[in-house]
């Protein structure tokens, strides 16, 4: 039991972080009022630009280039989201339609710009990624270490503790309030002298600022390279983590890490005698299975910002 535990809980935090890390940007853009469809198209941003910032400095930046490239990618991706911030709050297009162009354009520019610059369908693979490391200390405490602590990634621990430090943000600082508030009533939030639009700006560009590390963080540990299909659902599952979770910080990372270990069973279900006579197909399936079903509301009703999805115009009921 306890090597079974060994395999399944690594592998599933590796698998979570980066959906973790883009449903925490998708709970701050929606808990605005502004839905993001586009969650997919920013991990996208973010693993193209990780990867390529990754080959493009690892001979300088050495060990240090897996953290800057996911600050670049977090950076580039947050400019990247300023798109859908001004078709959805200035221009009060369709937030649903500048997702998916979010989407389709990401995806667009990084196939195009892998071929111009390869001149193949994919990059090479990165030479410094992100490596499985034993926390010290941690690591050596009886069974509980080398479930939680040993052989796993730096990153799946500071997706959690983003987790935590957005939900302080968004329920015990005045910043969080105002954001709530334009989520759930902009006109009341208007009246109380909160800028309505500058709010869900800088919420859309905290969420493109995630979802780069999201990517980021996907291509540099589970990819190591870039392609047309490195980024295939993982947004998604993301964005279903966000109302599974019911737009709440810690929900979302629950959500995540469920849909992170339904993710892992497509590689180690094997090994889990539970699931060795389950074909192989229905394993790689599960994670996009559970989230249509998260989706559709099979676990219950969540109620989404009274506003989410809703254009504020200044003076209108």
């Amino acid at each position: 039991m306890l090597d079974i535990l060994q395999s399944i809980i690594p592998t599933a935090l590796f698998y979570s972080a980066p959906l973790i890390f883009t449903a925490l940007g998708g709970v701050f853009s929606e808990r605005s009022g502004v839905v993001n469809i586009g969650l997919e198209g920013l991990m996208v941003m973010g693993a193209f630009v990780g990867i390529v910032f990754n080959l493009t400095f690892s001979d300088v930046l050495g060990v240090w280039t897996p953290w800057i490239s996911i600050i670049v990618a977090m950076v580039v991706s947050a400019i990247f989201s300023i798109i859908h911030a001004v078709a959805s709050v200035s221009f009060h297009a369709s937030q649903v339609v500048s997702g998916v162009a979010i989407n389709m354009l990401a995806l667009g520019i990084g196939v195009y710009l892998t071929k111009q610059w390869y001149g193949k369908g994919q990059t090479d693979m990165v030479d410094q990624p992100f490596y499985t490391t034993n926390i010290p200390i941690l690591s050596d405490i009886p069974i509980i270490g080398s479930i939680f602590f040993e052989g796993i990634y730096i990153t799946s621990y500071i997706a959690i503790a983003f987790a935590f430090i957005a939900w302080f943000v968004l329920y015990r600082t005045p910043f969080g309030l105002r954001l709530r508030a334009v989520g759930e009533h902009p006109m009341a939030a208007d009246t109380n002298g909160i800028n309505v639009p500058r709010m869900r700006y800088i919420a859309v560009i905290l969420s493109g600022a995630l979802g780069g590390i999201g990517g980021s963080v996907f291509a540099l540990t589970i990819a190591s390279n870039f392609s047309h299909s490195t980024i295939v659902g993982q947004g998604f599952m993301a964005l279903a983590a966000v109302i599974f979770g019911k737009w709440h910080p810690l929900g979302a990372m629950g959500a995540a890490l469920f849909f992170g270990f339904a993710q892992s069973l497509s590689v180690i279900g094997s090994s889990i005698p539970l699931f060795e006579n389950v074909p192989q197909i229905f394993l790689l399936i599960a994670p996009y299975v559970l989230t249509i079903l998260a989706l559709a509301g099979f676990i219950g009703r969540a109620q989404a910002p009274k506003a989410n999805g809703v254009p504020y115009i200044k003076g209108s009921r």
